[in-house]
């Protein structure tokens, strides 16, 4: 094989929405989306696949603990911070660029500001709150800029 087609270089100074961006659709489940198990696990395996978007469904749990399943379905509940965990874990094994978590939220206010405490407990300095103006896209910054950065999109 040819030693330079090891050396591809991609630009990565362009504004975020300028790129395709692999994601996961119920990244938390192993299998269907009616009746399979919900496992923290599958953060680990996406994101070291690759993928730099994984989904995370909120829905209020028991003792005031938020869990991650799909909604109204017999599928199986995880506690949103063992899910945090996996993803502060695993989320820069293969590579620096941004995680996105596209969270879908159900919870009560009360819930919220848990997962609101687990994201800043866990994630720490990796955690981006820098605010965006949704106005002009190309304001946005780079995923270079955004290396070792997790995003929160909900």
């Amino acid at each position: 094989s040819n030693p330079l087609h090891r050396q591809v270089h991609q630009d990565m100074e362009q504004p975020l929405c300028h790129y395709y961006i692999a994601s996961s659709h119920n990244t938390y489940l192993s299998g269907d989306q009616l009746l399979s198990q919900s496992r923290a696990d599958m953060y680990a395996r996406v994101l070291q696949a690759g993928c730099r978007c994984v989904e995370v469904d909120c829905w209020d749990g028991p003792d005031g603990e938020p869990v991650v399943h799909h909604g109204y379905t017999l599928t199986s509940k995880i506690l949103f911070r063992d899910v945090a965990e996996t993803i502060n874990k695993y989320a820069f094994v293969k590579n620096e660029f941004p995680v996105i978590l596209s969270i879908e939220n159900h919870c009560s206010i009360q819930q919220q500001k848990k997962i609101a405490q687990y994201l800043k407990e866990i994630f720490g300095d990796k955690l981006d709150l820098s605010s965006v103006s949704t106005g002009d896209p190309r304001q946005l910054p780079s995923p270079q800029d955004l290396k070792g950065k997790i995003l929160v999109k909900v």
